[in-house]
C-alpha cells in the first residue's frame, strides 16, 4: 500500500475531531450535484476520512451508501454516521467494490502518490450512465502555498502529530485567521494572492482554520494539479459529458458522467 504513510498521518487528524464539514460546505463542494441527485441512488465515497461527508450524503437518503478509507478511522466514522453507510478499509486505487450510480472523491486524489490511479478508480466504480464528482488542489492560484507552505510540510510531516498540530499549525494559522476576518470588510482582496479562498474561509470558525492548517502540514504527499491534467483525464473514452470549475481561485471541481 504505497499511500499507507499518508493515510496514517491523516488518521491521526481524523480520529481526534468530530464532524468537520457543515451542510453548506457539503452542498457547495457537490455543485452541480444536488441532494436530489443522491436520493434513491447507490453512492460511493472514495477516501471518507472520518465520515463527515458521508453523514451529509446519508441525509439525502441514498438507496445504498458505501465508503472506503485506507487510514484506521472506521471506529471514529461509526460514531458520526452510525449504520448509515457500509465502511471498508483498504486502498482506493486497487479496490473493486462494484459499480455505483454516483461516485465522489473530495480532497483525496491530490494526496495520492499516483493521482491518476485514484481517478481510474473513480471511473471504475461509476456505472455506465452514472455520475462522478471530484475536488482537488489546483496548481494555478496556489503559488504561495507551493513555495512557502509546501516546503514546511515536508519537514512537519515527519514530526509527531501533536507537535505539528499545536507547535506549528496553531501558531502559524492564528495570524492568517485574524487576517481573513479583517479582509471580510475589504472586497477588493479577491485580487490578492489566495484572495477568493481567504474570503471563503473567513466565514468559518477558528477550529476549522486550525483543522485545515494541520491537514496541510501533516501529510507526507501533496500534489497541485493543473487544469491541463484534469482535462487530459476527462478525455478518457469512458467519460461522457464532463465539467471543470475553478473553485475559490485555488482548486478544481470536476466530474461528469460515465459513457454508456
Amino acid at each position: 500500500m504505497t499511500d499507507a504513510r499518508t493515510a496514517d498521518a491523516f488518521a491521526s487528524s481524523w480520529n481526534r475531531v468530530g464532524g468537520v464539514y457543515s451542510r453548506e460546505q457539503f452542498l457547495e463542494w457537490f455543485v452541480p450535484l444536488t441532494e436530489g441527485d443522491l436520493a434513491g441512488c447507490d453512492v460511493l465515497e472514495l477516501g471518507f476520512g472520518n465520515g463527515s461527508l458521508l453523514a451529509h450524503v446519508a441525509a439525502a437518503h441514498p438507496r445504498r451508501l458505501a465508503g472506503i478509507e485506507l487510514g484506521d478511522t472506521i471506529e471514529q466514522t461509526r460514531r458520526i454516521v452510525g449504520d448509515a453507510a457500509e465502511l471498508h478499509r483498504g486502498d482506493l486505487t486497487t479496490a473493486n467494490l462494484g459499480e455505483f450510480d454516483v461516485v465522489y472523491c473530495i480532497g483525496v486524489l491530490h494526496h495520492l502518490k499516483d493521482p491518476r490511479a485514484g481517478f481510474e478508480s473513480v471511473l471504475r466504480h461509476t456505472k455506465p450512465g452514472g455520475r462522478f464528482h471530484c475536488w482537488v488542489y489546483a496548481h494555478e492560484g496556489n503559488g504561495i502555498i507551493r513555495w512557502v507552505v509546501d516546503p514546511l510540510r515536508r519537514i512537519a510531516s515527519r514530526l509527531p502529530w501533536w507537535l505539528t498540530k499545536y507547535g506549528l499549525a496553531l501558531p502559524l494559522v492564528t495570524p492568517y485567521f485574524l487576517y481573513a476576518k479583517l479582509m471580510q470588510h475589504f472586497p477588493f482582496t479577491t485580487r490578492l494572492p489566495l484572495g477568493a479562498y481567504t474570503l471563503w474561509i473567513a466565514r468559518e470558525p477558528f477550529r476549522f482554520f486550525h483543522h485545515v492548517a494541520f491537514d496541510q502540514l501533516v501529510t507526507p504527499q501533496t500534489a497541485y494539479l493543473r487544469r491541463s491534467t484534469i482535462e487530459e483525464w476527462l478525455r478518457d473514452p469512458r467519460v461522457g459529458q464532463a465539467y471543470v470549475r475553478f473553485r475559490n481561485g485555488n482548486s478544481w471541481i470536476f466530474g461528469g458522467t460515465r459513457a454508456e
